[in-house]
C-alpha cells in the first residue's frame, strides 16, 4: 500500500499478506491495521439512511453506468485525469461522481444521504445488515475495529457536513471501512510475488497461502467442512454448521425489498471468477457476493438469505454451476423459491442461451459489461424450467446402485459422452489449459476430431435399451449416441429437436416446461460436428416423460456436462419438479410486460392476496402463455 514498499521478497515477519477481497487492495500483514480505510462499509445497523463512501476515482472504472460521466452536483463532465480541473469522488454505493470541490455545497443541502442509485432494489442495503461477533479471532479484531472506526466517522460526518479540500483518501475525507472479507471463501489463497496472502473468511478465521507449487494446491491452516455437491450430511446439523459460519444477519428488511445474490464459481470455463467478484463487490454490497468452492457451496448464501420474502439469484458460471445452485435451492424448501437468473461464465452455456443471457461473458462485455446484466436482471421475466431425477439402478432396474443425480438440460450416451469424458480428465490433469471459453472450445474440437476415425462405438444400438413411458424404441443402426433433451441448445448452441422442423408430423414442439423430455439419436463424432456448424440434424426418436436406457455393456454417460464412466446399469429418467428461472426479455415484445406482472405477483404475495403456490400456478400460466 505504501509506495516506498513492495509486495516482493521480505523478512520472516512481514511474510504475510493482508489482501481485501472486496477491493483487492493488498498490504503487509504488519501494515494493514494503518492502512487506508477506503472500502465499504458493509454494515450501517443504527443509521436512519445510507451515507455516501466517497473514494478517490483513479482510473477509468469498468462498469460505470452511462450517466455516471457527469458530477451529480454541477452536471459538468468529470474528466479521467486528476492532472487538470476538479479531483473526481466516487460513491462506492451508488457509483455517481461528483467533484471534490462540489462535495461541501452537495453535503450542505443533501446531508450527503445515498439511495444507492439505479441498483437501489438489486443491492443489500447496509442498512439491514448485522454483524455477528460470536467469532474472535486477529483479522476478525482488525476488520471489527475497522467497523468501529468508519461508523465514529460517518456519524460525524452526518452532523457536521463539513469537508476537506485536501486531496486524500484518509477516513476523514471518505468515511469508509476496511472490510477485509465477504460472505465467500475463496478455495485457494492467492499469491503476490511468491509472498503469502492471507484473507479473512466468513467465520472470521484466517487462510494462509503459499507459494503455489506446480500441480498442486494451497495448503490452509484450517479445515472446513465441506459442502460438495455430493456431500450428503443431516439437515439440522448442516443448519448448525451454516450458522457457525455467519459473519453477518439481515434483519428488518422492508417488504418491498428485491435483493440480489451472487454467486460466483471462479473455476468454471472462463476461469474470470476473482475479477467477476472484485466488479460485483464494488456495485452491490459484498455481503451478497458469494464464491462458490470445494469447501463452500451455495448453502452458505441461502442461508443468509433464508428470511429474505423475495429475492433473485445470479449464478456466475456454467451449466454445472447453475445445477449446483438449483439442488441447493431445493433442499432449502423456500415457501416462495426465489428465481435464477444466469452470467454466462462456463464453456457451453446452453441453459443461459435458451434464457437470453448469451452464450458467453465475452457478448456481455459487448453489451454494456455488469451495469447492463444488473438492468436486464431487474426487469426479467420469470419462467420455468423441468427439472429431472437420473437414478442409477442395477441391470434389472429394482435397486439403486447410487444416489440420484439430477438434470436440467441434457443427458447423454456413447460417443458425444466419450468426448465430454475426455475434456474432463484433460481439465483435471491440466488445468492451465483451460483459461477461456475460446481455449475450451478449441480443445473440444480436437478431442472431438481425434475420435472421427474411431468406431469405439459399433455396436452401440445392440449395447443399450431404450425405453419411452413404457415403450421401448428401436435404435437406428447407425446410432453411437443417444441424447435425451430438456432444452433447446445442446453442446454451445445446437439446437437438436429442431421445433421449425416440419418432416416430423407426429411429434410435438420443445419445451422446457411442459414436462416432456426428447430423445434423439446421433452417428459419431463426425456427425456432432456437423450438427455444430449446421450441416445436419440429429435424428428424432421420441418424447415422453419417463425414460429407461439400459446399459448392456460399460459406457460414458454425460449429465449437463459432467461426465463419468458408467458399467452396466439402468438410467431411469423421471420429473423431479420445476424451478424459477429468470429470462432476459429486453429484446422480445411482450417482455416488459411480463416482468411487470411478474413484480405485481410478487407484490400481491407480500400483500397476501395470493399465497405462494396460487403465485406459483399463475407464473407456470404466464411462462406457457409466452413461450
Amino acid at each position: 500500500m505504501a509506495p516506498s514498499q513492495t509486495l516482493g521478497p521480505m523478512t520472516n515477519s512481514d511474510s504475510f499478506i493482508h489482501c481485501c477481497i472486496i477491493c483487492g487492495a493488498a498490504a503487509h500483514l504488519s501494515c494493514s491495521s494503518s492502512a487506508h480505510k477506503d472500502c465499504k462499509c458493509v454494515s450501517m445497523i443504527g443509521f436512519e439512511h445510507v451515507m455516501h463512501q466517497w473514494a478517490v476515482r483513479w482510473t477509468e472504472l469498468t462498469d460505470q453506468p452511462d450517466e455516471a460521466s457527469f458530477c451529480s452536483y454541477c452536471e459538468e463532465p468529470c474528466s479521467g485525469s486528476f492532472l487538470g480541473g476538479s479531483p473526481i469522488w466516487c460513491c462506492l454505493w451508488c457509483q455517481r461522481l461528483l467533484h471534490v470541490d462540489c462535495h461541501s455545497s452537495m453535503s450542505n443541502e443533501t446531508g450527503d444521504i445515498c439511495d444507492l442509485g439505479q441498483f437501489r432494489r438489486l443491492i443489500l442495503s447496509p442498512l439491514y445488515v448485522k454483524e455477528l461477533n460470536h467469532n474472535s479471532g486477529f483479522l476478525s479484531s482488525i476488520t471489527h475495529g475497522a467497523n468501529e472506526l468508519v461508523r465514529a466517522t460517518i456519524r460525524s460526518q452526518s452532523k457536521k457536513h463539513k469537508h476537506n479540500n485536501e486531496l486524500t483518501v484518509d477516513t476523514s475525507s471518505n468515511g469508509s471501512i476496511c472490510d477485509m472479507t465477504t460472505e465467500s471463501t475463496a478455495e485457494t489463497p492467492r499469491t503476490l510475488n511468491g509472498s503469502h496472502v492471507t484473507e479473512e473468511n466468513c467465520n472470521g478465521g484466517m487462510n494462509v497461502g503459499s507459494p503455489r507449487q506446480e500441480g498442486g494446491m494451497d495448503k490452509k491452516m484450517e479445515s472446513k467442512p465441506s459442502f460438495k455437491r455430493s456431500g450428503s450430511i443431516n439437515q439440522k446439523d448442516e443448519s448448525q454448521v451454516l450458522s457457525m459460519k455467519q459473519r453477518y444477519e439481515l434483519i428488518d428488511l422492508p417488504p418491498d425489498a428485491r435483493p440480489l445474490l451472487v454467486f460466483v464459481n471462479k473455476k468454471s470455463g472462463a476461469q474470470r471468477g476473482d475479477s467477476l467478484r472484485q466488479r460485483l463487490n464494488l456495485l452491490l454490497n459484498p455481503v451478497q457476493v458469494c464464491e462458490l468452492s470445494s469447501t463452500q457451496g451455495p448453502e452458505v448464501g441461502l442461508f443468509l438469505f433464508r428470511k429474505v420474502p423475495h429475492f433473485r439469484i445470479l449464478v456466475c458460471g456454467g451449466d454445472g454451476t447453475v445445477g449446483w445452485v438449483l439442488n441447493a435451492i431445493d433442499k432449502q424448501n423456500f415457501v416462495s423459491p426465489p428465481p435464477v437468473a444466469i452470467l454466462p461464465a462456463g464453456t457451453g452455456n446452453d441453459l443461459a442461451r435458451v434464457l437470453q443471457w448469451g452464450g458467453g461473458l465475452g457478448s456481455v462485455e459487448r453489451h454494456g459489461g455488469l451495469c447492463t446484466v444488473l438492468q436486464h436482471i431487474e426487469h426479467a421475466a420469470v419462467t420455468i424450467l423441468d427439472r429431472w431425477k437420473v437414478s442409477i439402478l442395477n441391470p434389472q432396474g429394482n435397486k439403486q446402485l447410487q444416489s440420484p443425480k439430477f438434470m436440467n438440460n441434457y443427458l447423454g450416451i456413447g460417443c458425444d459422452a466419450k468426448v465430454a469424458l475426455e475434456i474432463h480428465n484433460l481439465r483435471e490433469e491440466n488445468p492451465d489449459k483451460f483459461y477461456n471459453q475460446f481455449m475450451n472450445k478449441v480443445l473440444y474440437a480436437r478431442e472431438g476430431a481425434k475420435s472421427i476415425m474411431d468406431r469405439t462405438f459399433a455396436d452401440f444400438p445392440w449395447q443399450v435399451r431404450v425405453e419411452v413411458d413404457g415403450v421401448e424404441i428401436e435404435v437406428p443402426e447407425d446410432a453411437e449416441g443417444v441424447l435425451v433433451a430438456n432444452i433447446g441448445s445442446y453442446m454451445g448452441g445446437v439446437d437438436l429437436w429442431q421445433n421449425e422442423d416440419d418432416t416430423y408430423e407426429n411429434f410435438d414442439p420443445q419445451s422446457m416446461h411442459d414436462k416432456v423430455l426428447e430423445v434423439v439419436s446421433i452417428s459419431g463424432t463426425w456427425h456432432l460436428g456437423k450438427l455444430q456448424v449446421g450441416l445436419s440434424r440429429a435424428r428424432r426418436l421420441a418424447q415422453g416423460q419417463s425414460i429407461k436406457i439400459q446399459l448392456f455393456a460399460a459406457l460414458p454417460v454425460q449429465i449437463d456436462g459432467e461426465p463419468w464412466f458408467q458399467q452396466p446399469c439402468t438410467v431411469a429418467i423421471s420429473h423431479h419438479g420445476q424451478a424459477f428461472m429468470l429470462r432476459r426479455t429486453v429484446e422480445e415484445p411482450l417482455g416488459h410486460a411480463a416482468a411487470i406482472v411478474t413484480d405485481v405477483l410478487e407484490s400481491a404475495e407480500t400483500n397476501h392476496i395470493i399465497n405462494a403456490s396460487q403465485k406459483r400456478a399463475l407464473l407456470q400460466e404466464m411462462a406457457l402463455r409466452l413461450t
